[in-house]
């Protein structure tokens, strides 16, 4: 049975959730583990960008994205603990998002965290920010290459 929750947000105002639809991340996030109950958001219709929302405090929320949008690439090797940890199997549906950072007024300068991806279980809403330990994901992957004519 699930119940639905209401929940005041600095960004979102009045938001209600079902409990079903909480991710948990048993570990919190990096420098908030004290946070480990969020709901996605959809940013806006048609949009690839979802706001990570904490049901804990509500003036924290992330903007998150799936990397493959912008990194097409973007394959990190999952450690088999954490995997197992999540009870992912191969068939298991999961998400991933990376966190973004946009400086105020200077969207061109948005950046993603590869090195830090957010992994959700799916079928469970269990969740791990994993670190990723390669200089191929940088914590600040700048998205929109830097104008070469532009000064600095």
């Amino acid at each position: 049975m699930t119940t639905t929750l209401a929940l005041e947000t600095a960004r979102f105002g009045k938001i209600e959730f079902e409990t079903a639809d909480v991710v948990t991340f048993a570990n919190g996030l990096l420098g908030f583990p004290d946070l480990r109950r969020f709901v996605l958001i959809q940013h806006r219709e048609g949009s690839p960008f979802r706001w990570l929302q904490s049901v804990e405090q509500g003036e924290v929320a992330f903007l998150v994205i799936d990397p493959a949008h912008y990194v097409s690439d973007f394959a990190p090797v999952m450690p088999e603990k954490l995997a197992n940890e999540l009870k992912l199997t191969e068939e298991t549906p999961r998400l991933v998002y990376t966190i973004v950072t946009i400086p105020r007024g200077k969207p061109e300068e948005m950046t993603l965290n590869l090195a830090g991806p957010l992994v959700i279980n799916a079928e469970s809403g269990q969740a791990r920010q994993i670190v990723i330990e390669d200089d191929a994901f940088p914590i600040r992957f700048r998205v929109f290459p830097q104008d070469q004519n532009q000064a600095a």
